[in-house]
Parts: structure tokens; C-alpha cells; sequence
């Protein structure tokens, strides 16, 4: 018996990639982007400001989280142009003498850490629980579903908090510093993978009774094998726009954690932690050890939220 699979060389790969690059390049999507000004001022804002805190190191004056650059002499120094400032410190310094401009910097690295990590993660389990929800259907079906409807009455930031006060219990206060990022990560995570499944649920439902699907099904692929190669790069399309608002809504959940104290220490600042030791002294006159971490992490989830809202109306149709 021959083996009559069509097979395909690299040649035929690298070829097929490029005429899907040189699509990209000429399609309505690249257009869109380009003809909206708004769109391209956040993604140029998202790009600056995650490369700022990627290199953070390098581009920051000050290394907050380095004792011997810390004096408590300089604590609430004001920024430039106010009286008593220091040229040294551009947006002055905390209540422990740190450089602000330098832990804004740092403290937007764990956010963004926390915010894609979380993501990562609800994105994977949401994704692997909604192919299996709609593809299996049945019992495993319901039982995933109903799942989710329970958790969808549950406040994001409420179970968040649960998640962390039950992780916190576990592994104690000892190991609050080395665990804390990880804990928010799963707790976050854990709190928006309903997206995800009934999202993808749904596309599976659509997709898994096309003809392709029933040509793999008779020739006798696996099922796990269809999900994966067939099913799944089919409805990852929605996933891309979750995915993108997710990220300002994660960024935004750990700053609330952080600022009401059960988030990243302040050992470890993000931007969350640096608003809630500003907010101590917002009434005492040293406003801008509050206002500057807060305008941060305004402007980061502006942008963020302003790429989600064009991506998503750029690859639905209905609303070009």
C-alpha cells in the first residue's frame, strides 16, 4: 500500500511564509493600524514603556533595590522645578530617599512581569479547557461550564483576594518576598481563564463540525492531534484580543492587590506598592511620590486598552 500524504518541503514552508508576510504587509489590518493615529501613538507608548522597564537597569539613574545608593538624608526630596530639589533626582525621592524616576521604572518591570505571566497562564488553561469543553462535549462539557458560570459571579479582584489569602496561608510570611510574584501570577490567572474557555468553546462548537475536522476524524487522527493541529489555530482569532485587554486588566488587579497590601512587598515595588507608600504622604505636602507611580500606570493601561479596542475592531468585520 502507498502512502498517498501530500507532503511539503522547506522550500515550499519558507515560500509560504513569505507570501503570508508580504499578505500581512498589503491587508485592510496593517492599513487600519497605519491610518489611525491614536492607535500608533499607543503602540508607540506601550513599546517605549516596556522597553523603559525591560531595560530598566541600563536606563535607570538609580538602582532602588541597591542599599549603598540609598540615603535616608534624601527621603521626599521634591521634583525639578520645586523648591528644595535635587538636579540628581528628576522626579524627586520617596519617604526612604529611593529615586523615583528609577523605581517607577523598576516597578513597572513586575507589573508588566505579573501582568503577562497572568496572562500566559489564564490564556493556556482557558484555551486547553475550552477545546476540551467543545470538542468532547458531553458530560466534560457541562461540567466545565458550569464551572465557569460560578466563577463569572465572583468578582475578579474578590477571588484574586481569596486566592491570595489561601496561598498566603499556605506558604506562610517567611516566604511572602520569594513567593509573592508567583501568587499573583496564579491568583490572577486563575481569576480570568473563563474568557478564554467560553470564548474558544464557542469557536469549537462552530469549527469541529466543518468538513475538514470529519475528513480527520474518518482517516482516524487522534482527537487530541485534531484539537491541536486543526481545531486550535482556527479560533485563537478572539483569543488575541482578550489576551491584549486582559493584560491592562491584570496590570490594574495587581496594582489594587499591591496597593491594598496583599500584593508585591515593598521590598520588591511595582507600581501598585509605590501608590500605596505615596498615598501615606499625598496629604502632607510630598504629592508626588503618589501622583508620578499613578500617572504611570495610568498611561501604561491607557495605551494597552486603546491596542485592545483597535485590534478588536479590526479583526471583526462588523464593526470596520
Amino acid at each position: 500500500m502507498t502512502d498517498n500524504t501530500p507532503t511539503v518541503s522547506g522550500s515550499e514552508a519558507s515560500e509560504a511564509s513569505r507570501s503570508a508576510l508580504a499578505r500581512f504587509l498589503d491587508s485592510d489590518l496593517l492599513h487600519s493600524f497605519l491610518s489611525s493615529k491614536v492607535t500608533v501613538l499607543a503602540a508607540i507608548t506601550t513599546l517605549g514603556l516596556m522597553l523603559a522597564a525591560l531595560f530598566a537597569p541600563i536606563v535607570a539613574p538609580f538602582n532602588p533595590f541597591d542599599l549603598a545608593q540609598i540615603s535616608i538624608l534624601d527621603a521626599r526630596i521634591p521634583p525639578i522645578g520645586m523648591e528644595w530639589s535635587d538636579p540628581r533626582y528628576l522626579l524627586g525621592t520617596d519617604d526612604q530617599g529611593r529615586d523615583l524616576l528609577s523605581g517607577i521604572l523598576y516597578g513597572m518591570r513586575i507589573s508588566l512581569a505579573v501582568g503577562f505571566l497572568s496572562v500566559a497562564f489564564a490564556a493556556v488553561l482557558g484555551i486547553s479547557l475550552g477545546l476540551i469543553s467543545g470538542y468532547v462535549g458531553g458530560r466534560t462539557d457541562a461540567i466545565i461550564m458550569r464551572i465557569a458560570e460560578v466563577q463569572l459571579t465572583f468578582p475578579a479582584i474578590l477571588l484574586a483576594l481569596l486566592i491570595d489569602g489561601i496561598a498566603n496561608g499556605i506558604f506562610g510570611n517567611i516566604d511572602r518576598e520569594t513567593w509573592a510574584i508567583w501568587i499573583l501570577t496564579f491568583s490572577i490567572g486563575l481569576s480570568f481563564w473563563v474568557q478564554y474557555a467560553r470564548t474558544v468553546r464557542g469557536s469549537t462548537l462552530v469549527e469541529k463540525n466543518k468538513e475538514y475536522v470529519q475528513a480527520a476524524r474518518v482517516i482516524g487522527i487522534p482527537a487530541w492531534i485534531i484539537m491541536i493541529r486543526h481545531v486550535l489555530p482556527n479560533v485563537l482569532g478572539p483569543v488575541l484580543v482578550i489576551a491584549t485587554i486582559n493584560l491592562a486588566l491584570a496590570i490594574i488587579t495587581e496594582a489594587t492587590l499591591s496597593f491594598l497590601g496583599v500584593g508585591v512587598p515593598s521590598t520588591q515595588p511595582s507600581l501598585g506598592t509605590l501608590i500605596r507608600i505615596g498615598n501615606d504622604f499625598l496629604f502632607s505636602g510630598e504629592w508626588w511620590i503618589a501622583i508620578f507611580p499613578g500617572l504611570a500606570l495610568a498611561i501604561l493601561v491607557l495605551a494597552v486598552n486603546l491596542l485592545g479596542d483597535w485590534l478588536r475592531d479590526a479583526l471583526n468585520p462588523k464593526l470596520r
